[in-house]
């Protein structure tokens, strides 16, 4: 198991500040760069941990003084408790884009309006999620369903560890619920695909030949409002070799649409890598793994009861509308680390 250790990042923290102080550091722009943001990073991680460690400390010396305050210290010591659960969680983002931003698509699968209201359900659960840890979400695109809902959308998650958290959240979600869109009022099952890129910069060592897509020009139509920012120039763009498509109606102009959407299919490409890397290795170890809607991750039970399920980890919980409200650190929480372990394929 992978822990958080404070003495090896304070070890990593002086290997860093060394290489920093040696002449030349800066000759070369993006080592340097890369070099100076995990040192900033770490440092700031390690000073997290030691105020947190000096709250506790200080909690436990007012317990030992006054034993009647026992539940009220236990009720400060719950934010410590979750904060210590991202610093483990941290411990464990050692791949190459972990660290970084990410961009999410969302696709609604099969089962008509339901899945197409279902996808708009998660946007808004993966935004209001994001909003409680404090990343920064930008909305890119969003194609509204014939009668309501989503077909598909695309936002952009800012901050630390935002790829090597969300990633966690990769494969189909289930939703099985009584059809608001059913007028005899019956059981639905409803199906979305959320997938999870590191979001590059435009510096990545992603080639892309123009010879491979296809760029398609449009007017963004819809809802408005929330979810499209209406434009005369939305792209979307095609990459035959992989069928990947990607689009923006975001920006003003055409030109930084399709700038944008080439740094999403970037993203896309570098994750379609990291996935067939994934897919060697568990063939090197006898797993089986199929992301497609058939595979959920994760399944939400509206009715006849009220349950979330992660298939992958067993960790469940009966409060759903907190979970589409947002709740979703448990899961992410209990994935990363039966992953670490090897507990989940």
């Amino acid at each position: 198991m992978i822990t958080f250790d404070p003495d090896s990042l304070t070890a990593r923290i002086a290997e860093l500040e060394a290489e920093m102080g040696r002449p030349g550091f800066w000759d070369d722009q993006q080592r340097a760069a890369k070099i100076s943001t995990e040192q900033s990073r770490l440092t700031k991680r390690v000073d997290r941990y030691a105020r947190l460690r000096r709250e506790y400390d200080d909690a436990r010396e007012l317990l030992e003084m006054d034993g009647e305050l026992g539940a009220e210290i236990g009720e400060s010591l719950a934010p410590l408790q979750r904060e210590l659960e991202r610093l483990q969680e941290e411990a464990l983002f050692n791949g190459e884009y972990d660290a970084g931003d990410a961009v999410v698509t969302i696709v609604g699968g099969t089962g008509g309006t339901d899945a197409q209201d279902w996808a708009e359900i998660v946007l808004r659960m993966y935004l209001r999620w994001a909003d409680d840890r404090g990343f920064t979400t930008e909305l890119l695109e969003a194609s509204p369903g014939e009668e309501a809902g989503l077909k598909s959308a695309t936002f952009s998650v800012r901050g630390e560890n935002a790829y090597g958290t969300l990633k966690a959240e990769r494969g189909v979600h289930r939703l099985v619920r009584l059809s608001p869109f059913d007028q005899a009022h019956r059981r639905h099952t409803s199906f979305a695909q959320v997938i999870v890129s590191p979001l590059l910069g435009d510096d990545a060592d992603v080639e892309i030949d123009e010879a491979d897509i296809r760029i398609d020009t449009y007017r963004a139509s819809g809802a408005g409002g929330q979810h499209v920012n209406k434009t005369d120039s939305a792209v979307r763009i095609t990459h035959l070799p992989t069928g990947v498509v990607v689009q923006c109606q975001n920006e003003r102009s055409q030109l930084s649409n399709k700038q944008t959407a080439l740094r999403i299919l970037r993203s896309r490409l570098a994750e379609l890598e990291q996935e067939r890397r994934e897919t060697e290795l568990a063939e090197e170890r006898g797993q089986v793994q199929d992301t497609g809607f058939g595979s959920q991750i994760r399944s939400y039970v509206l009715h006849p009861y009220q349950q979330v399920k992660d298939h992958r980890t067993s960790y469940e919980t009966g409060n759903a509308q907190g979970v589409l409200d947002g709740n979703l650190d448990p899961f992410i929480h209990s994935y990363l680390l039966a992953s670490a372990a090897g507990r989940v394929e």
